[in-house]
């Protein structure tokens, strides 16, 4: 089954995108992931809204903004792989085919400790880096890429880098693509600004064209669409028997997948692959 959000964009009354939708901010340096959230929420004038990854104060880059009901699919959308572009420098100036053995350590799996400041429990934990690219050096100031698991601390990469190199941190991060997210499709602060004014001016045009319908979760997990006839059921927190679907599908135990009716999100559910019951519900849309 295919999700037409460019459809769903254009015929939904911009009160239900708001309502269920999401904005792909383009966080500035300064301010907190939760104030620039915050901020959406009040200028939107609805009860809540969620970010998908935080970013540090100083760190900029793609930060979706999940809004009013959206913020159900929050786990859905952020645990997905992010994408870094950063400046490192580096305590000591050591040969560029020193730095690159050192960096080809960390490919891959690595342990890391999340940073004394952290919000999360100061464990031991393996994330994996799945690339680290040098695209320009300066002297001891190197501009990387690099693109990894969600969860994973670029700082203190930098920092672990540091320890084989005699010694190094990070002085700029800007985060240019989470998940499906990316910083092409991003919008700055300023134009969501003058979304808003002109919303309240009566044109909703602008505005419009920045909120994602949440639909798009359809474009992340496996997507099942329900008989219509079941339909009904779904209100009352039914799970999904197989027997309900019009499309078959061989996906695993344990996956979450989004489920449609008529072209309307019903909600995710999760597959259990039980002897009667296909899949439990998680999150219904009613």
């Amino acid at each position: 089954m295919k999700i037409d959000l460019d459809k769903i964009k254009k015929e939904k009354p911009i009160e239900d995108l708001i309502r269920f939708g999401i904005i792909n901010i383009d966080k500035p340096n300064g301010p907190t992931s939760f104030s620039v959230s915050d901020y959406v929420r009040r200028s939107l004038c609805i009860n809540k809204t969620s970010h998908a990854g935080t970013l540090d104060p100083i760190v900029s880059g793609v930060l979706p903004i999940m809004l009013g009901r959206a913020c159900r699919l929050s786990d859905y959308l952020m645990h997905r792989d992010k994408k870094y572009v950063g400046i490192m420098r580096l305590h000591e100036d050591i040969p560029d085919i020193r730095l690159d053995e050192v960096i080809k350590k960390f490919i891959g799996k690595i342990k890391q400790l999340p940073p004394v400041r952290s919000r999360v429990k100061r464990a031991e934990r393996v994330r994996e880096i799945k690339t680290f690219k040098i695209l320009e050096r300066n002297g001891k100031d190197v501009l990387f890429e690099t693109e990894v698991q969600a969860g994973t601390y670029i700082r203190k990469l930098c920092d672990d880098i540091g320890k084989e190199t005699g010694g190094a941190h990070m002085l700029e991060l800007r985060r240019t693509k989470a998940g499906m997210f990316d910083e092409k499709e991003s919008k700055n602060m300023y134009d969501f600004e003058e979304a808003v004014k002109e919303l309240n001016a009566g044109n909703e045009n602008k505005l419009r064209s920045m909120i994602i319908p949440a639909e798009v979760i359809g474009s992340v997990l496996g997507v099942v669409e329900l008989k219509p006839e079941y339909i009904r059921k779904y209100h009352t927190g039914s799970p999904l028997f197989r027997h309900f679907l019009k499309n078959k599908t061989t996906l695993p135990e344990g996956e979450n997948i989004a489920c449609f009716a008529e072209g309307r999100f019903i909600g995710c559910y999760k597959i259990v692959n039980e002897e009667e019951v296909w899949a439990v519900p998680e999150f219904i849309f009613n």
